[in-house]
C-alpha cells in the first residue's frame, strides 16, 4: 500500500491487522502510523495532550496517513485512575476554547443527552432488551432527559478507558484514540471515570479536585449521566462476555437509582 514516504520504511500492524494503525521503522526510528485520523489530531498535539505530531500526508488512494512521535510509554491501569494527573488532564480538555473551536470548524459531532439513549438503544442484545429493571432505568432516563440538557459544551473524549491514557518515559500523561471525540456537557466525561474506576465514596473528593461544584443543577447531571454510563457499560461488558462486570455495574446503577432526585422520589422503587 502506497503511503508516499521515503524509501526505506516498514510499516508494522498495531493493534491486530486492521489498516488503521501502524508502527513505522526505518533503522533506528520508529513513528505511529495512523490512516484517517480527524483532522483534530493537530490540534491534540498542540495542546500536548497527545503525542507530538511529525506530518500529515495524503497517499495516492486519498486517504490520510498522520505520523506522530513514537512514545515507549506504558497504559494506565485500571486502579491507577484515581491519580490527580488524569483530573488535571481531563480539565484541560474541557476548558480548552482552542480545542472546542477547531472541533466546531471540522464539524465534530454534538451530543445531547437523547445521543447517549440512542447509543444504549442501538443493536442491544435481545437478553437486555428484555431486561426489567434496565428498562426501568431507561425510562427513568428518556422521561428526564429534557430536564437536564445544559448549556455547558466542551470538547469530550468520549471514550476515557484506562487504555486510552499513556505514560511517558518522561513523565508526562497523553490521553490518545480520539475517534469517538464530540461535543457534549462534560460531565459525560467524568462519570464515564466515576461510574468504572472510583469507588463510590471518593467522588466528592474527586470533583474537589477537578473544581466542581455540586450544586442541584450539576448533581442532577451527575445523576443521569451516571446511570447512562453504567448502562452503556453494561452493553459493552454483555457483549465481552464479562458477567461479572456487569452485575457490578447493575449494583452500583441501583444504588444510583434509588436516590434519584431529578423527579423527587416516586413511590415504586
Amino acid at each position: 500500500m502506497d503511503y508516499n514516504m521515503d524509501a526505506g520504511w516498514q510499516l508494522h500492524p498495531i493493534g491486530g491487522d486492521t489498516g488503521q494503525a501502524y508502527m513505522g521503522t526505518k533503522d533506528d526510528q520508529r513513528i505511529f502510523l495512523k490512516k484517517n485520523s480527524s483532522p483534530f489530531l493537530a490540534a491534540l498535539s498542540s495542546e500536548g495532550i497527545t503525542a507530538k505530531l511529525i506530518w500529515t500526508r495524503r497517499s495516492t488512494s486519498g486517504d490520510i496517513l498522520t505520523a506522530q512521535e513514537w512514545l515507549e510509554g506504558r497504559t494506565l491501569k485500571a486502579d491507577e485512575m484515581g491519580q490527580e494527573a488524569i483530573i488535571q488532564l481531563l480539565k484541560q480538555v474541557h476548558g480548552s476554547k482552542k480545542l472546542l473551536n477547531m472541533l466546531e470548524q471540522v464539524q465534530g459531532p454534538s451530543y445531547e443527552p437523547r445521543h447517549f439513549i440512542n447509543l444504549y438503544k442501538s443493536n442491544l442484545h435481545r437478553d437486555l432488551v428484555s431486561h426489567t429493571w434496565l428498562n426501568r432505568v431507561l425510562e427513568y432516563l428518556e422521561d428526564t432527559q429534557e430536564l437536564i440538557a445544559s448549556n455547558e459544551r466542551t470538547v469530550c473524549h468520549g471514550d476515557l478507558n484506562h487504555k486510552n491514557f499513556l505514560n511517558a518515559p518522561t513523565g508526562e500523561l497523553y490521553l490518545v484514540d480520539w475517534e469517538n471525540v464530540r461535543i457534549a456537557d462534560p460531565i459525560s466525561d467524568m462519570t464515564y471515570i466515576l461510574s468504572r474506576y472510583i469507588p463510590l465514596d471518593q467522588w466528592q473528593e474527586w470533583f474537589d479536585q477537578y473544581g466542581l461544584r455540586l450544586t442541584d443543577d450539576v448533581y442532577h447531571r451527575v445523576e443521569w449521566y451516571t446511570l447512562i454510563n453504567l448502562m452503556l457499560a453494561i452493553k459493552q461488558n454483555h457483549f465481552e462476555g464479562r458477567l461479572f462486570a456487569v452485575n457490578k455495574h447493575i449494583l452500583l446503577m441501583k444504588q444510583i437509582y434509588e436516590q434519584r432526585s431529578i423527579l423527587g422520589h416516586p413511590d415504586e422503587q
